[in-house]
């Protein structure tokens, strides 16, 4: 009976302790995406309504406010700038990562100096590196702009992502597919065209996907090297200097919507490169 009855109270334990967590992960949960959700629905707030609950009737009078470039700024302008400087940036990460990728799968001269040199750009602030590039394209004369000084810094904070993705990807290659390959008279480039690239390709796509979620919401590095145009991030932050409406939820609303599709979109592009490749 005594067994019997540790044996109940360990289990009435276990059981308290479980849910104790279960009700701490849900708490946590709140405190993580309840603010997010509560732009969500205050997004959609009646037009006479504020930004706190509650709610004053339902309306899209808030998303119809976005193309008005009074309210917020040149929203539609910035969001374009920012998914082209996002696109240009996941091509350039995605090629550079693979590059260096293939580069240190065999020892170099430089190559410690080289491999720490990328991550660097992972390490250094970026209000400090936004202000040091600044100050010297002011010294050099060179106006900053987003196409230009922008993409530079932006690359400089994604490529050691990309670059760690492809340390990983090569860390499990089997080289002996490459070696096949050659032993049966294939040029290098037939051997990479053939074997190596259909095997990498999917960290390839996660690398360009880094770059480019990366890139989209990136403020702190662009801050003092996007030239008169904003990014979408910048323009939101100039938004909020004036009063705060709930035109600036549905734009928060609208852009994480947009994140989520263009994740979800790279997500299925990345599945089915897999599982052609396996």
């Amino acid at each position: 009976m005594a067994v019997k009855r540790r044996k109940s109270a360990e289990a009435r334990r276990r059981t308290l302790v479980k849910s104790g967590f279960g009700v701490y992960f849900v708490i946590f949960l709140i405190f993580i995406y309840g603010p997010m959700f509560a732009m969500f629905i205050l997004s959609f707030q009646g037009k006479r309504g504020g930004t706190s609950f509650p709610m004053r009737g339902v309306s899209l009078y808030w998303w119809e406010k976005l193309i008005e470039p009074s309210t917020v700024g040149d929203m539609k302008g910035a969001l374009l700038r920012s998914i082209i400087l996002a696109l240009i940036v996941m091509v350039i990460t995605a090629l550079f990562s693979t590059m260096l990728g293939m580069a240190f799968r065999r020892p170099f001269r430089g190559s410690g100096t080289l491999f720490y040199t990328i991550m660097a750009g992972l390490m250094v602030p970026g209000i400090l590196l936004s202000l040091g590039l600044a100050t010297l394209l002011k010294q050099v004369g060179i106006p900053p702009d987003w196409w230009s000084s922008g993409l530079g810094v932006h690359v400089v904070w994604t490529l050691p992502f990309g670059f760690l993705v492809m340390m990983a990807v090569f860390n499990r290659f089997d080289s002996s597919l490459e070696e096949a390959a050659r032993d049966m008279g294939a040029s290098e480039w037939t051997v990479f065209r053939e074997v190596t690239l259909p095997l990498i390709l999917p960290g390839i796509v996660a690398a360009g996907l880094f770059g480019f979620t990366l890139s989209y919401d990136e403020f702190a590095r662009t801050t003092l090297l996007a030239g008169e145009l904003n990014t979408l991030p910048l323009d939101i932050n100039a938004s909020m200097t004036q009063r705060i409406r709930p035109t600036l939820f549905a734009l928060g609303t609208a852009s994480t919507l947009f994140s989520l599709l263009m994740i979800g979109l790279f997500l299925v592009v990345y599945t089915l490169i897999y599982r052609r490749t396996h």
